[in-house]
C-alpha cells in the first residue's frame, strides 16, 4: 500500500447515496495514474428462508440495468448504522417479514474495480409476518424459489445481481455441507 499513495483527490459528484472522487495516485514504479471511485457508505442484504425452505426474493426495477431484476432484499446503511440493524430493518421494509435468527454469512465489495461499497450478507431464518414499509419510490413484488431453482436461474442468466448470486451460491453450499437438499431449517 505504501507504493500507492493518493497525491491529489477531487470530489467530482455528490449525490444522495454516493459521491464520485477523482484521484491521482502514485504507482510502485514512480509514475502516477488517475483513478475514479464511487464512494458508498455500504449496505446490508439478507437471504430470507421461509418455512418451506424457499428463498424470498424481491423483483424490482433497476434503472442502471434498464429492467426488472430478481434480487435478495437489501438496503443502504444509514450513517453510523450497524449492518445487522440495517439487515433487520430492510428485511421487514421490503418483504414484511421479521427473522427470529440472523446469521452473518460474508461481506463483499459490490464492484471492487470502481466502487467502495461493502455489502454485509446475512441468512434470515425463522420468519414471521411483520409490516411492509417500502420507500415511496420502491415498487417491489415478492417471489419464492427453492435453492436448486435459484442456482439454475443464475446459470441461465435470469439472476444477474452480484450480491444475490453470491448469497444463493453460499446458501446452496451451506445446504450441501449440512446434507440437506436446499433446506437448512
Amino acid at each position: 500500500m505504501d507504493d500507492y499513495n493518493v497525491l491529489k483527490s477531487e470530489k467530482v459528484y455528490k449525490g444522495k447515496v454516493f459521491t464520485i472522487e477523482k484521484d491521482i495516485i502514485s504507482l510502485p514504479d514512480g509514475t502516477t495514474a488517475e483513478r475514479e471511485t464511487v464512494r458508498h457508505g455500504g449496505a446490508a442484504a439478507m437471504i430470507p428462508i421461509d418455512k418451506d425452505g424457499n428463498i424470498i426474493f424481491v423483483r424490482q426495477y433497476r434503472h442502471s440495468a434498464g429492467s426488472m431484476t430478481l434480487e435478495i432484499p437489501a438496503g443502504t446503511l444509514e450513517q453510523g448504522e450497524d449492518p445487522l440493524d440495517c439487515a433487520i430493518r430492510e428485511l421487514e421494509e421490503e418483504t414484511s417479514y421479521k427473522a427470529d435468527k440472523m446469521t452473518f454469512l460474508f461481506k463483499m465489495y459490490s464492484a471492487i474495480g470502481f466502487c467502495s461499497e461493502i455489502l454485509y450478507v446475512y441468512l434470515a431464518e425463522g420468519l414471521s409476518k411483520g409490516h411492509f414499509n417500502m420507500d415511496e419510490d420502491e415498487f417491489i413484488t415478492l417471489e419464492r424459489h427453492n435453492v436448486k431453482d435459484a442456482v439454475d436461474m443464475i446459470f441461465r442468466g435470469e439472476i444477474c445481481d452480484s450480491k444475490t448470486i453470491a448469497a444463493v451460491l453460499a446458501y446452496d453450499n451451506m445446504c450441501k455441507k449440512a446434507g440437506r437438499n436446499g433446506h437448512m431449517q
